[in-house]
């Protein structure tokens, strides 16, 4: 019997398939339902999940490669669920934005591009993880390359080198790992890295062929270089993936791999690890604040926003200091709901910046727009709504996470996280001044006429922001899917 976690995983490849042979040109339709089919199982995951359970939840193990001790592995703890539901939401809010292709093309290859993050997310065998991981690629890569924009070919060719380098770094890293421990389970493997999982100069390479596979994805300072071409040349609807979802694939492997596998290194090159984690929080928005494109404004806006969540892992694994349970159970809720938070204010930003994009024929400068407030209040209202959410505004989401990684990241790493809370000021310098250029001042002539909110929008619109509410004001239902998985990482890191 299939599994709901396969069933999660295949039902998008079947998906794909369907709008393939969808007899009209526009695929959206079939994609969405089967959009709506992936969701139904995740909800159905969240409704069944234990939380109070600590060992993996729903596993299906299956022979597949035994000549190399590779399975069929795939199960869910709170942060793989948090991740699994991330991706049910920002899909099918990807599919509904402007501009975006109509192609059969498009849609099917989103979908495949959509079963591979299920897989990522779920698997619990290197060699499966391993699969999925590269499978996302090649779908994200095609995107850019057939749908981008301007200078599309570059944009791809960089996202493309730098994942597959890093991919290479891992596989050659994973490799040495086997050929010493002879397993490729994730759990055998967190089980024997506190006690060194290698040792000597092996222990150092694949730690480093890893890290840097893993920063590559996050993007991590100084590794971030190929994001702002990606995202500020992909369709609306695929930036919003590669932001909301598939950054968190690289977040996701440092929790998952590279803190239980090498936490005696990671307590070497702490410092280090820190120092990169501040400087994406306040180069990112220094160079933010220097854009003038709203696409690539967003973008590194979103780098910043990633970076708090590595300071928080940084902070209770690298430190020197050891944590107390309650800081270090604060700082890693905060990095779980700052991956999902993210995700969805980064996401609706960047839907925003697609209905602009739409209404002005493809203009996306800051100069092109001005007195958006008089003609379409609805549209500055909504946006402003996202702008403060990620600006970690009381109240709304981005608030949660934002709170909770300082709260536990001063008790452990003072002087760093003082340095990073000035990411904050210049975001927030970043967000008012892009308000006042757009929603403020005379109607600029080029948006004279611009429609406000259409009726399909705002069913867009107002349920993705009224949930930015829901989770500000009472955020514990969050909480419960996790807390059991910071209980058990909080007492591997101690």
């Amino acid at each position: 019997m299939v599994g709901l976690i396969t069933a999660i995983i295949f039902v998008p490849l079947l998906g794909a398939l369907a709008v393939c042979t969808w007899p009209q040109k526009n695929g959206r339709p079939i994609a969405l339902m089967f959009n709506v089919i992936s969701a139904a199982c995740a909800l159905g995951l969240w409704w069944k999940f234990d939380t109070a359970a600590t060992e993996l939840q729903f596993v299906e193990r299956h022979e597949w490669i035994p000549a190399i001790n590779a399975e069929y592995l795939v199960g869910v703890d709170g942060l793989s669920l948090l991740l699994v539901l991330l991706t049910s939401l920002i899909i099918p809010f990807a599919f509904l934005a402007r501009p975006l292709p109509g192609g059969r093309g498009f849609y099917a290859t989103m979908l495949v591009m959509q079963s591979a993050l299920y897989g990522t997310f779920t698997a619990q065998n290197f060699v499966l993880w391993f699969l999925f991981y590269e499978m996302s690629l090649i779908p994200a890569f095609l995107l850019i390359k057939i749908w981008g924009g301007e200078n599309r070919d570059r944009a791809a060719t960089k996202f493309f080198l730098y994942t597959f380098f890093g991919s290479v770094g891992m596989l050659l890293s994973f490799l040495g790992i086997y050929f010493a421990k002879g397993t490729f389970d994730f759990t055998t493997l967190a089980s024997l890295g506190k006690h060194g999982l290698l040792t000597g100069r092996l222990a150092w390479l694949a730690f480093a062929g890893i890290f840097v596979g893993l920063a590559v994805k996050v993007p991590l300072f100084p590794f971030h270089t190929w994001l702002p071409d990606a995202y500020q040349t992909a369709p609306t609807g695929v930036s919003m993936v590669l932001t909301g979802v598939l950054s968190k694939m690289g977040v996701y492997g440092f929790v998952r791999l590279l803190i239980p596998l090498f936490p005696n290194q990671i307590k070497i090159v702490g410092p280090w690890l820190l120092v990169l984690a501040v400087c994406s929080i306040v180069f990112a928005p220094l160079a933010a604040w220097a854009q003038r494109d709203l696409k690539r404004m967003v973008a590194y806006l979103s780098i910043n926003h990633l970076g708090y969540c590595m300071l928080g892992l940084f902070a209770v694994a690298a430190s020197p200091v050891v944590a107390a349970e309650i800081d270090m159970h604060a700082a890693l809720s905060g990095v779980f709901m700052q991956i999902f938070n993210h995700g969805i204010t980064a996401a609706a930003l960047f839907y925003f910046v697609g209905l602009l994009e739409q209404r002005s024929g493809s203009r996306r400068s800051v100069d092109d727009f001005g007195g958006l407030m008089q003609r379409t209040p609805l549209l500055c209202g909504w946006m402003s709504v996202a702008m403060f959410s990620s600006l970690g505004l009381p109240g709304l989401n981005g608030f949660i996470g934002e709170f909770l990684i300082f709260k536990g990241s001063f008790a452990v790493a003072a002087a760093f996280t003082a340095i990073a809370v000035i990411g904050l000021l210049i975001t927030a310098i970043v967000f008012a001044r892009a308000m006042q250029s757009l929603f403020s001042g005379p109607l600029a002539e080029s948006c004279s006429a611009f429609p406000d909110l259409l009726r399909k929008e705002k069913l867009v619109v107002v349920p993705v922001t009224l949930l930015m509410f829901v989770i500000g004001i009472a955020p514990q239902f969050m909480f419960n899917i996790f807390n059991t998985t910071v209980v058990q990482m909080s007492r591997l890191l101690s």
